[in-house]
This record gives structure tokens, sequence and C-alpha cells, in this order.
């Protein structure tokens, strides 16, 4: 099983108990908690599409640039619960995908780099949506 849902649930626990400064910028070109969690929407989204579409099709491309992505939503001036309720929905649809996937499918590759090519697996980009979660997580519970 891989664990979205326990992280978001555990993150969602745990912003409960602490002061997040969702607004303050640690830097002219570093994003917001806001815009961090802003990001992984947008990484939800980009991940979504690639485990639907790996269900029956292989080895296409499919990359987001998410320094404009961040940009163009506007998750700065955006309502913070709205970016957590946005979070939240994507990643129980990633986890209902994820435990149903065809047992067939784990080990098909699609290419995930903007600038040449570099297939991954359903399994390792699985793994990987997690691992980078939990990055980010990390940066807003700081």
């Amino acid at each position: 099983m891989i664990p979205v849902l326990i992280t978001v649930d555990d993150f969602m626990k745990r912003i409960k108990d602490q002061q997040v400064n969702w607004e303050v910028k640690p830097g002219p070109d570093k994003w917001s908690a806001k815009e961090i969690m802003g990001h992984l929407c947008d990484s939800a989204q980009i991940n979504l599409q690639r485990f639907i579409r790996c269900t029956y099709e292989e080895g296409f491309k499919l990359v987001y640039f998410q320094n404009e992505w961040v940009e163009v939503q506007k998750y700065q001036q955006a309502d913070t619960n709205d970016i957590l309720l946005l979070w939240q929905l994507l990643n129980r649809q990633i986890q209902r995908v994820l435990d149903n996937y065809p047992v067939d499918r784990w080990e098909i590759q699609c290419d995930n780099n903007r600038d040449s090519v570099s297939l991954n697996t359903v399994e390792f980009l699985a793994n990987d949506y997690v691992a980078h979660m939990r990055h980010h997580l990390n940066q807003v519970w700081k």
C-alpha cells in the first residue's frame, strides 16, 4: 500500500496543534507555506493524471512547470482552507486509484522529465510522489 492518506491525515492532525505562518516567504524566490501546499495540489493533479493514463497507455510524456503553475494559480492570494481542502480531496482520489490499481500495470512506464526522456514505472512514481509530498510538508512544519 502506498501511504498517501496516512501522510495527509498525519499532516492535518499536526497543523491543528501547531501554528503555521502560511503567508511568509522565506526569500524572494521561495514559496510561502501556502504556496507549498498549492504546489502539492498541482503535483497531485499531475500525478493523478499519470496514474490514470498508465492504466491504459504507456510511454507518454506528462510534465509540468511548477513555478509557473504556482504563480498562475495565485495560491498566495487564495484562502488557506480552500487550498488544504483541495489537497485533501485530490489525495483521497489518488489513494482510491492506487488502492485499486491493476496489478499488471504497476510496471508500466511514462516519461516525466522536461528536458530528456526519463521513463519511470507507476510504482516508482507513486512512491516518489509520497516522498516528494513529505519533503514539502516538512518545509511547512518548520
